[in-house]
């Protein structure tokens, strides 16, 4: 399967919730599809973000994760996604911080380059461990991704408006019609 990198792919907030986001319908079996499986995919995400992601002033250039750590950044990713889930769904998260904490740390050893998107990705990770207003960060109530939200009021609902949201109201407005027309 082929994909392509685009804005909405970079709707999360931060560096970190974007790599967790790379699983698509992550709790759907049937449906779920890890983007970083793709072949050249795990290699194109860094120039992406680069242009893309909320956080890309704090990085410049990021390099892609050298193949030999590439198993360990799954992990950061897969302790990323469910540590911040748990988090923003008001579950215990103290075993899942410290896995979180062991999985940061494992990929800062094996990180070749500061420069690299596991480097960031770590740092990204950090300031979102140590965010001031946690109860901004939330799960789309469409796709399931996890995002920040920086509205004044803190009302969003869907990690991107313009997809999420749009996919929101057309299935409302289905649903509504059908019930609306007769048998």
């Amino acid at each position: 399967m082929s994909f392509t990198w685009t804005p909405h792919r970079f709707s999360g907030g931060a560096l970190a919730l974007d790599v967790a986001n790379s699983v698509i319908l992550r709790h759907d079996d049937e449906r779920r599809t890890d983007r970083f499986e793709a072949p050249g995919q795990m290699e194109s995400f860094p120039r992406a973000a680069v242009n893309f992601c909320a956080e890309r002033a704090l990085f410049g250039d990021i390099l892609p994760v050298g193949q030999e750590n590439r198993s360990d950044f799954i992990d950061l990713r897969e302790a990323i996604d469910a540590y911040f889930r748990a988090r923003i769904l008001d579950r215990n998260v103290d075993g899942l911080l410290a896995d979180l904490l062991e999985a940061l740390s494992k990929v800062m050893r094996g990180a070749a380059l500061s420069d690299g998107l596991d480097a960031a990705t770590v740092h990204s990770t950090l300031r979102l461990i140590a965010m001031p207003d946690p109860d901004r960060m939330k799960i789309c109530r469409n796709c399931g991704w996890l995002f920040i939200d920086r509205s004044k009021n803190k009302s969003r609902a869907w990690c991107d408006m313009a997809v999420c949201g749009n996919r929101a109201k057309a299935n409302r407005y289905y649903r509504r019609k059908k019930e609306e027309s007769p048998p």
